[in-house]
C-alpha cells in the first residue's frame, strides 16, 4: 500500500509541475513577446492539462494495456490501480489548472 500511494503522489505532483511549470514559462515568453501574461497562462494551462496527466502516467500507451491485460486475465487489483493512478495525475492537472486560475483570477 506504500508503494502504491508513493507512485499516486508522484503521478499527482508531476502533473501538477507540469501544469503550472508549463504556465509559468509561457508566461515569461508572452512578456518577452509583448502579450498579456494572464491570458497566456490561463490558455496554456488548459492545453497543457491532458499533456500533463500523460507524462504523469509514463507518456506511453503501457498504463491501458496493463489495463486491458489485467481486465481479460480476471485480475483487477492491478487494473484499479493503473485507473487510479490516471485519475491521481488528472486531479494533479486539474489542481495546477485551478491555481493558475486563482493566480489570474483579477488580470484577465
Amino acid at each position: 500500500m506504500n508503494l502504491f500511494l508513493s507512485k499516486a503522489a508522484l503521478d499527482f505532483f508531476i502533473a501538477f509541475g507540469v501544469v503550472i511549470g508549463g504556465s509559468l514559462l509561457a508566461a515569461v515568453g508572452s512578456v518577452l513577446v509583448s502579450w498579456p501574461p494572464a491570458s497566456t497562462m490561463l490558455d496554456t494551462a488548459m492545453r497543457l492539462k491532458i499533456w500533463a496527466i500523460v507524462a504523469a502516467i509514463g507518456g506511453t500507451i503501457d498504463p491501458v494495456r496493463v489495463i486491458e491485460y489485467n481486465v481479460l486475465e480476471g485480475h483487477l487489483s492491478p487494473a484499479v490501480q493503473q485507473i487510479l493512478f490516471i485519475v491521481f495525475a488528472f486531479f494533479g492537472a486539474h489542481m495546477g489548472t485551478e491555481l493558475v486560475r486563482w493566480i489570474c483570477r483579477e488580470a484577465v
